[in-house]
């Protein structure tokens, strides 16, 4: 390859890269704007006494039903986790949401009331956990059923 030929290559490759960088300077600055405008709410859900409520509620909530509750800070994001369902207060611009999700899909968005209890939002969530709490324990029944019986088999023969 010529020396014309390797230039003509590294400055394709310059403009392809540069192309793709501001697109993500552009998404860059953007979430960055998003996150300014956020930052009273996310302040708020911090120091809200209602945030100490809220995890208070979902941990005695989840002791009574023998779930274990993980209560999560990411960045300005609260992450409330048990058994693969989520809940993440989220600070946006207008206000707070909460985000429920199973596993990684997002099932539902809403705005959240910092003036308003939070024990009816964890008793609905609750509700979720204790339906997939007792599909587990059921799973987890028939795969000891069936071990047992596999065991049964190897010793008859």
């Amino acid at each position: 390859m010529s020396f014309l030929d390797n230039l003509e290559n590294n400055l394709k490759a310059l403009e392809s890269r540069e192309q793709g960088g501001l697109e993500d300077q552009r998404g860059r600055e953007a979430e960055k704007n998003r996150a300014k405008a956020a930052a009273p709410w996310a302040d708020k859900l911090k120091r809200d006494p209602w945030t100490q409520t809220l995890m208070q509620i979902s941990t005695r909530a989840g002791f009574q039903r023998r779930i274990k509750v993980n209560l999560i800070w990411i960045g300005t994001m609260l992450r409330l986790e048990a058994v693969g369902h989520r809940l993440e207060f989220r600070p946006w611009p207008d206000g707070i949401r909460v985000v429920f999700m199973q596993g990684m899909q997002e099932l539902e968005v809403r705005s959240v009331d910092l003036a308003a209890n939070p024990a009816g939002l964890i008793e609905e969530w609750m509700v979720t956990l204790e339906a997939q709490k007792k599909m587990d324990d059921e799973d987890a029944l028939k795969a000891i059923e069936e071990q047992l019986a596999l065991d049964a088999l190897e010793q008859a023969e």
